[in-house]
């Protein structure tokens, strides 16, 4: 399924900070399914929104799981600590400057990601 990406750079913006914030609220959440209509109070959108959000987030391959019936809802399939991951400074780069457009201190992880980041990127010394 492919995905209209929006012209204006606000509303694509908009997405993003949304996108962001979904993934927060399923993090929180510890294995607890939440419905579309409960993320969707909290993010002040339509059940709707996050549905295609989630979907097209799920295409991207982030791990939302659905999980069906009373009670049921959105999971984020993640574990509570990653393994540490090794990036080119090009790659630290790019995340640096999807974090700029996002707004670097936006989130607390927002926050701490953007530090860690640039301090990666100092020289060894």
């Amino acid at each position: 399924m492919a995905f209209s990406r929006s012209a204006d750079p606000h509303l694509t913006l908009r997405r993003i900070e949304r996108q962001h914030a979904l993934i927060e609220q399923l993090r929180w959440q510890r294995g607890v399914p939440k419905s579309a209509l409960a993320l969707a109070h909290a993010l002040e959108v339509t059940a709707r929104t996050v549905e295609r959000d989630i979907a097209q987030m799920r295409e991207s391959g982030i791990p939302i799981r659905v999980q069906r019936g009373p009670g049921g809802g959105y999971l984020l399939d993640v574990r509570a600590k990653l393994d540490p991951i090794s990036l080119e400074p090009d790659e630290v780069a790019a995340l640096i400057v999807a974090l700029v457009a996002l707004g670097p201190t936006a989130t607390d992880s927002a926050r701490t990601s953007m530090h860690k980041l640039t301090k990666a990127l100092l020289p060894q010394g």
